[in-house]
């Protein structure tokens, strides 16, 4: 199997910066250096000096097509196989019928059979730039390439100039002929669009040398940061002083000089993100609109995790905001911010005091017991009757000895920590303590201990009790936040799969809450002037209002999800805001989809209106203006026919109004068909009842019918489908060539076939689908044989019906249209009883 061969791209900033002359340039270059080197196709666009660098260099023949329009030979490139191959204009499209319908795709072609390539674009060529240019120039670029082509390319060197020295260029003479020199400097090569076009291809071309550096990077195995770049980490908690970090960030990345602005979350390991998903989706908002990227990652080590995603991302400066912890936390440790600034190494840490720094971060950030209300009733129950009387059992059963009785007291304190939790345990080992005192250490009925060692087993039953009850707690919270996590996980997951499903998503996105959280109703309200209206919703009839839902959660000053049912625990409500955003998500997506469907209506009305208006400035004059000369030729005084004359002038006017006729009968047909006023009368219909009409208007010997006479009926509306074989017969004779068409029909399974064949030129496979469109001509056909709605009809009338037109090649040459229709079995089998 050949290497594959390598591709260079030349980018041009803009049309005329002289992209071709200098791969023809490198081309001498190659050259001298011994490769083998040839111009598979080279636009010189008649620049006296581009083409003068052709001469002495071989140029492989192109293929010609109509008028002066040509492309490159692949074939004949293949069979030089040369080292090198000059293909210009990377982003054309090739002729009809060509062996590819793009340029880009014969380069592929080439590289796959080793040969290297060395080609040209246009920044404004690019796919993802074109809305761009259009707004910056006025023009759409009419043939573009995918981003990806390009950046794939193993070489890419920018091809730039000053706007000012390009203009010269183009007043010189050197970029376009001189009758069009003034037009284009006072349009597209105006100063401001040529040096937005610049800054596109250099923004464009940065980026892919920031995927370069990442990709060289990462083969290498290299950490450390390179300051190629600014690149700005924010670290956000999902707090409230979120937009200030966010901001001040932007400043500083402002200031660096068009930095890079990174914002990340790092979600604890042990479940869902810790911060406010509505905070933090808020502040994403806001990152995104300051053209910066979110992104939230998972570590059990906060500052770990956001040092090594500083570090993967190749950032410069890590900005994170002043810690929220009140003075007797740091009692735990010294906080995200020092320890980060501590392991950094070359990234600067910025700390940027806020408002809510050193307040605490409330008793939301003390982890409470996961047990329900009855166990830490049962455990505080147990705490204050359990050591009581456990010490009555030990007083009535005699003495143990202190170590026994203090092994009784720890089994007693762990059980409560098993029941009811943390402080119940603390609460049963405090009283144990002061009971084994009072009972059972010497001297007794006193706090008084007498003996060291009795001392020290009493502490020491205090302090291992509150260490198991503590790890006994905390095992018990871990299990159900484990647990807990997996089914918020697992719900989400669910969710947002539903989400991604359509448009259709959202009721079923509404009716997953609803029975997630066990809802009477769900719905999505949004405020419309003065009330709400509900935009969606799963259960019974939803609340009108949000003051009326049991839960509302808000997630814009325009939407709020509001639940009826039963009032819903704040561990729950958490996970409903993303839910909550989620279903505004889905809102956004079938409202973009609806609008899409309606643009694309619209759109597709204007091409028709606009090619109904061509249509009616040239193809319907077209037979008026004959019509009108014949009838002014014989009303003429001045001039007396003879009979042959006339009857030419006339036979002229008939023809004429027929095809007038026809022209606006498929008009109509297409406006019934857009509107979707078609209302088919279907019944069993012979073919004969069908093609014998159908073929009124086309001579005898240029159609030859073979029908079996044994087929069954089809079941369709014999007007529709007699004016679809008419159109596709019509078209037949029009365009198959001297042989005569042959209408055949058959049966394949359940459907009745009717083949209309000719022996014309044919279609290409990637030509048919366009056949069938409104308004279409293939290739070169004149503007004069019709509006090209013969096809587009036959099919619509064909689907009204309940059957399918397709196209085929003839065997041997030629297009051949398919009829399937329904058969009407019942008429046959009506028949066989019989």
């Amino acid at each position: 199997m050949a290497t594959r061969g390598r591709l260079k791209i030349y980018l041009g900033a803009a049309p005329g910066v002289g992209k071709t002359y200098a791969m023809l340039d490198e081309a001498h270059r190659r050259l001298e250096r011994g490769a083998d080197v040839v111009v598979g196709y080279a636009e010189t666009y008649g620049r006296p000096r581009t083409a003068a660098l052709l001469e002495g260099l071989e140029t492989v023949p192109v293929r010609r097509g109509a008028g002066t329009e040509c492309e490159m030979d692949v074939d004949a490139v293949l069979a030089r196989r040369p080292d090198v191959v000059l293909v210009d204009e990377l982003a054309h499209a090739n002729l009809p019928g060509s062996r590819n319908d793009t340029r880009r795709r014969d380069v592929e072609e080439l590289l796959d059979a080793g040969v290297d390539v060395v080609s040209t674009v246009d920044v404004q060529h690019l796919e993802s730039l074109t809305d761009v240019v259009e707004r910056i120039t006025g023009v759409r670029p009419r043939e573009t390439v995918p981003d990806e082509v390009v950046r794939r390319a193993d070489q890419i060197q920018l091809v730039d100039m000053a706007p000012e020295s390009l203009r010269r260029r183009l007043a010189h003479g050197n970029v376009y002929a001189a009758e069009r020199v003034d037009a284009a400097m006072a349009g597209y090569f105006r100063v401001g669009n040529l040096t937005a076009l610049r800054e596109l291809a250099l923004l464009w071309l940065a980026d892919r040398v920031d995927d370069a550096l990442a990709r060289y990077r990462d083969e290498k195995g290299i950490t450390e940061t390179w300051e190629a770049r600014e690149r700005i980490v924010v670290a956000l908690t999902g707090g409230p002083e979120g937009d200030a970090l966010i901001r001040r960030a932007a400043r500083v990345a402002a200031r660096a000089g068009r930095a890079d602005l990174i914002a990340v979350h790092v979600a604890r390991a042990e479940g869902l993100a810790g911060g406010s998903p509505a905070a933090l989706a808020r502040q994403r908002a806001l990152v995104e609109g300051l053209g910066g990227s979110y992104h939230q990652v998972t570590g059990g080590d906060v500052p770990k995790a956001l040092i090594d995603f500083a570090r993967a991302a190749n950032a410069t400066q890590i900005v994170l905001g002043s810690s929220r912890r009140s003075g007797w936390q740091y009692v735990f440790g010294p906080g995200v911010g020092a320890t980060v600034a501590r392991a950094s190494g070359e990234v600067d840490v910025h700390i940027v005091p806020h408002d809510y720094a050193g307040k605490g971060r409330g008793w939301a950030a003390v982890p409470a017991t996961s047990l329900g209300r009855r166990r830490r009733a049962a455990g505080w129950l147990l705490a204050l009757l359990g050591p009581p009387a456990l010490t009555g059992l030990l007083s009535s059963g005699g003495h143990f000895g202190l170590p026994t009785e203090v092994l009784f007291f720890l089994s007693a304190a762990v059980g409560v920590a098993l029941v009811g939790g943390l402080w119940p345990a603390i609460v049963a080992a405090v009283a144990g303590f002061l009971l084994l005192n009072w009972f059972f250490t010497p001297p007794v009925h006193t706090l008084t201990v007498a003996r060291l060692e009795n001392a020290l087993a009493l502490l020491v039953f205090v302090a291992v009790a509150v260490a198991v009850s503590t790890v006994v707690d905390l095992a018990a919270r871990r299990s159900a936040q484990a647990v807990r996590a997996r089914s918020e996980a697992t719900t989400l997951s669910m969710l947002a799969t539903s989400v991604l499903r359509g448009e259709d998503a959202l009721p079923q996105l509404l009716e997953r809450v609803r029975e997630t959280f066990g809802l009477s109703s769900v719905g999505l309200l949004e405020r419309t002037g003065d009330g709400w209206a509900c935009a969606a919703f799963a259960g019974r009839e939803p609340c009108a209002r949000p003051s009326d839902a049991d839960v509302a959660v808000q997630v814009s000053d325009t939407l709020i999800l509001a639940l009826d049912g039963r009032v819903l625990p704040a561990a729950d409500r958490r996970i409903l805001a993303a839910f909550a955003y989620q279903a505004a998500a889905a809102l956004d997506r079938r409202r973009l989809a609806e609008e899409a469907r309606e643009a694309r209506r619209l759109a597709e009305g204007n091409r028709i209106r606009t090619a109904l208006l061509a249509a009616v400035s040239h193809d319907l004059r077209t037979p008026l203006a004959s019509i009108k000369a014949s009838v002014g030729s014989l009303r003429s005084p001045d001039v007396r026919w003879d009979p042959e004359d006339e009857a030419e002038f006339l036979a002229t006017i008939e023809e004429s109004a027929d095809r007038l006729d026809r022209l606006v009968a498929n008009l109509l047909d297409m406006s019934r068909l857009q509107t979707g006023v078609v209302n088919p009368l279907t019944r069993p219909v012979t073919l004969d009842e069908v093609i014998q009409p159908a073929l009124a208007n086309v001579p005898a010997d240029q159609v030859k019918v073979e029908v079996p006479e044994d087929l069954p009926p089809v079941v369709a509306d014999p007007g529709l489908l007699e004016r679809s074989l008419a159109n596709v017969v019509e078209n037949a004779v029009r365009h198959g060539g001297p042989e005569p068409v042959r209408v055949t029909a058959g049966e394949h399974d359940d459907m009745l076939e009717v083949r209309v064949a000719d022996r014309g030129p044919g279609v290409p496979d990637s030509a048919k689908p366009r056949m069938f469109e409104p308004f279409q001509r293939l290739g070169d056909r004149p503007r004069g044989s019709g509006v090209g709605l013969g096809l587009a009809v036959a099919r619509g009338f064909a689907e009204a019906v309940g059957g399918e037109l397709r196209a085929e090649d003839t065997p041997g040459g030629g297009l051949t249209m398919v009829f399937s229709l329904p058969a009407d079995r019942t008429a046959r089998t009506g028949e066989g009883e019989t």
